[in-house]
């Protein structure tokens, strides 16, 4: 035996062991410091390990994120590219959408929208994704949104965290900022992003240009030691709600991991000073609750949080504010409103609308800031409000006076003095809120094409009420005003046509076109044209009702068939019909029986829910491949349009 050999390759074992364990350490401490929000200290950590030459799925994950939390997007991008490169399989999907969002950053969007496509394969459901998939025209709605503001900027920034203005009632405004803290004996550091914490100004508003004075601390027992950020005030200027770290009478709480996370307060006004300041009731030891802002008749607070019903990293909702001040019950503003990423700083106009930032809808990158109107439903789908306020990093924070079209928001994009700036407005032009706009349809013969003018139009909801009705122009076009994210029936009648029906789904584009193609026939049943045995797809001309194989979904194709099947039944009352579904010859005889039964039962639920026909005037059931229009049987090798032929549902008059 080599003895020296052996004892040198033994003293490198060792070694490499030593090292092992050391960057294993190491690693551990930046763990600790990551899941207690310390972004800096860990990031310092894994960075030094990454260029040691350590590489994983776990390392690039936290590297990433310890960029993409402190909104440096730039960074991140390039962690979540070696992450997606080298372990795609192995990720959440999550950091898909992490990936895309810092992709935007750098502007780099084709790819952003590639690595988007591959986000909504792998989640399916996912609201972002649906989003994503709804608005792929989204850089050409910005473009049209674009150049409705005009930005300037404001000499109040300083070199550390400015955000957050609100106004209160006696031409100032207030916002958030951690400048207090650039005396080190002042405050101590922050350790997510290693700023100082954030206290409250107050800045005075002059002339129309929206010139502000020198920055002065909010007076009263407001500002703390740690951070208070994100005021509203009520109109009388007499009451404040603001964020703050969990600090309530002079002790720091935290949840059961040991993370200070964030409430609400409320104080009033007492002379020039803040006093009174109290808990709401609806925050926690275990969620944050942040951000808050009052609608105009200080009825109802909005505000964010994680509260365990939210949907993403931070939901917004709305509490009742009562008479007697206390506090109704925090709901949920929904899926039109909320998304499984971020939806923060809400800010309610005079006119009630609804102003908030967000990256779970469609942007230019980190967080864009949205606009939704009021509607029947509460607010209506979300419209970014373009360039130049929104930028391919973080803008948020919006507010904006009405009367005067000025307003403030903060954003951390390159050209300001410290890490988020705050930027004055000028509203120039009125955005575009209105989805699509409008549907723009023609009316033509189904077989020869040829445009129908004088044909009756009616725009129906879902549950077939009547919103609209019109008729075609001599070019055989019509057009109606839409909404966002709504499914629609368009109905069309002529003499000598059959009334046909076509579904439309809005999504959030600016405009629509539609077809509408009649068919020769009646528009009702006369007594004496039919008799019970007739097969009422015929008598309409309808296409067959195919399915796909091995399938019972009602096809897109198949629903303008029902569509017409429901008019008709509709125009008489009396008429009963027998739905009979078959099948073609594969698969097993009992399966196929079950198939058809399946088919029959897909078809009478949707003329019943769809149509909102009485169930007792609909009887089917499936007949398997008991009754084939062909020799496709069980032995046959008949081709896939000939097997088609069979997987159809007729329609049997009986009364």
């Amino acid at each position: 035996m080599n003895l020296k050999k052996y004892f040198v390759n033994i003293s490198l074992s060792i070694l490499i062991c030593q090292v092992a364990f050391a960057q294993e350490k190491r690693l551990e401490k930046a763990d600790e410091n990551f899941d207690r929000y310390a972004f800096v200290d860990a990031r310092e950590i894994y960075l030094d390990v990454a260029k040691g030459g350590y590489a994983s799925a776990d390392l690039y994950k936290k590297l990433g994120d310890s960029y993409y939390f402190n909104a440096e997007l730039e960074e991140s991008a390039k962690w979540y590219e070696e992450l997606v490169g080298n372990y795609e399989t192995e990720i959440d999907p999550e950091y898909l959408f992490r990936y895309s969002q810092s992709l935007k950053s750098v502007k780099r969007y084709k790819e952003a929208d590639q690595v988007m496509e591959k986000f909504n394969t792998l989640t399916g459901n996912d609201q972002r994704a649906e989003y994503f998939v709804s608005t792929r025209d989204y850089l050409r709605f910005i473009e049209m949104q674009s150049g409705r503001y005009t930005l300037r900027r404001l000499y109040i920034n300083s070199r550390f965290s400015d955000y957050a203005p609100s106004f209160n009632n006696q031409g100032q405004m207030i916002f958030a900022s951690s400048r207090g803290g650039g005396n080190s004996m002042i405050k101590t550091l922050h350790e997510w992003n290693e700023m100082p914490f954030l206290d409250l100004y107050t800045s005075d508003i002059i002339g129309k240009r929206n010139a502000l004075t020198e920055p002065k601390k909010l007076k009263g027992k407001i500002n703390t030691k740690f951070h208070e950020s994100s005021s509203t005030f009520s109109k009388d200027g007499q009451t404040v709600y603001f964020t703050r770290n969990n600090f309530t009478k002079k002790k720091l709480g935290s949840d059961t991991n040991g993370t200070i996370l964030l409430k609400l307060y409320r104080a009033t006004l007492d002379g020039e000073k803040w006093t009174n300041i109290e808990e709401l009731p609806f925050n926690s030891e275990e969620y944050s609750v942040a951000h808050p802002a009052l609608s105009a008749d200080g009825t109802k607070l909005y505000f964010a949080s994680d509260m365990p019903d939210s949907r993403g990293l931070s939901d917004l909702y709305v509490v009742d504010v009562n008479d007697d001040g206390t506090f109704g019950y925090p709901k949920n503003l929904g899926d039109r409103i909320n998304t499984e990423g971020r939806e923060t700083f809400p800010y309610v106009s005079d006119s009630g609308r609804l102003y908030f930032a967000s990256d779970g809808h469609v942007g230019l990158g980190g967080l864009d800031i949205f606009v939704a109107v009021p509607d029947f439903m509460g607010f209506s789908q979300p419209f970014n409000v373009g360039k130049p306020v929104n930028s391919s990093e973080d803008d948020f924070s919006f507010v904006l006076n009405e009367d005067t079209k000025i307003g403030f928001f903060a954003s951390n994009r390159s050209g300001g003095k410290g890490n988020d700036d705050i930027y004055s407005f000028k509203q120039t032009d009125d955005l575009i809120t209105t989805c699509g706009q409008y549907v723009e349809g023609t009316v033509t013969d189904a077989y020869t094409r040829e445009m129908l003018p004088g044909t009756e139009v009616v725009l129906l909801d879902s549950n077939n009420q009547e919103l609209g009705r019109t008729t075609t122009d001599t070019k055989g076009k019509y057009k109606f005003p839409v909404s966002c994210e709504t499914t629609y029936i368009v109905r069309g009648s002529k003499e000598n046509y059959s009334p046909t029906e076509a579904p439309l789904q809005t999504n959030t584009a600016l405009e629509y076109t539609h077809q509408l193609p009649l068919q020769l026939g009646t528009g009702g049943l006369q007594s004496g044209e039919v008799k019970p045995g007739d097969d009422l797809a015929k008598v309409l001309n309808l296409q067959i009702i195919y399915f796909d194989l091995d399938k019972s979904f009602i096809r897109s194709d198949a629903e303008i068939e029902l569509q017409k099947i429901i008019a008709t039944l509709k125009q008489n009352p009396g008429l009963k019909i027998d739905i009979r579904s078959h099948t073609d010859s594969r698969a097993p005889d009992d399966y196929n029986m079950y198939l058809s039964e399946r088919r029959a039962q897909s078809t009478i639920k949707y003329i019943v829910e769809k149509g909102g026909i009485d169930r007792s005037r609909l009887s089917g059931r499936g007949y398997g491949e008991t009754a084939l229009v062909n020799n496709c049987t069980n032995d046959a090798n008949c081709s896939e349009e000939e097997y088609q032929l069979n997987r159809r549902s007729e329609f049997i008059i009986i009364k």
